[in-house]
């Protein structure tokens, strides 16, 4: 799959190191819980993307920059903490933040989801506090559903359904 700037593919075994990098980062890792460093955790949650994007529900697309092939984040589609919906996820390395990389590729998965992938309704959670988060959901026309308490922090659940 492509946008204008990005490649976007499936996770491969062969990304773990590129991956890895998402979960060291501190920055990328402020609203996630942070930094994941424990090299058995890291290639264990790698192993579940990868078993997970085997199935219907879940899938990883690692995302490149066009031309450089240069590793910048990744995107999922994943069963959300309520069980029946399903939750666009993202990470990109900061230096690819404000550049309207993230814009630009999940325009492109949502287009994806309600078309190719057939998905009714897409969620995206992220805390309160992540202001940049919230700002590009709001831009791609994703509204607030709920505002509630996980992870000990003050949480936004969007939606956005298919037209």
């Amino acid at each position: 799959m492509k946008t204008k700037r990005c490649s976007l593919n499936l996770i491969h075994e062969n990304n773990f190191h590129e991956s890895k990098q998402l979960y060291l980062n501190d920055q990328v890792r402020f609203y996630l819980g942070g930094i994941i460093t424990d090299e058995k955790s890291l290639k264990n949650k790698f192993s579940t993307m990868l078993d997970d994007s085997k199935n219907n529900d879940s899938k990883y697309w690692i995302v490149r920059l066009l031309g450089k092939n240069e590793f910048i984040g990744l995107i999922s589609f994943d069963k959300h903490h309520d069980g029946i919906n399903v939750e666009i996820s993202y990470q990109f390395l900061p230096k690819f933040w404000g550049k309207g990389l993230a814009e630009e590729t999940l325009k492109t998965m949502i287009e994806y989801a309600f078309g190719e992938f057939g998905i009714n309704k897409l969620v995206a959670e992220t805390q309160t506090a992540n202001i940049k988060s919230c700002k590009l959901l709001e831009k791609l026309g994703i509204t607030v559903e709920e505002r509630l308490i996980r992870f000990d922090a003050e949480q936004f659940i969007y939606s956005i359904q298919k037209h």
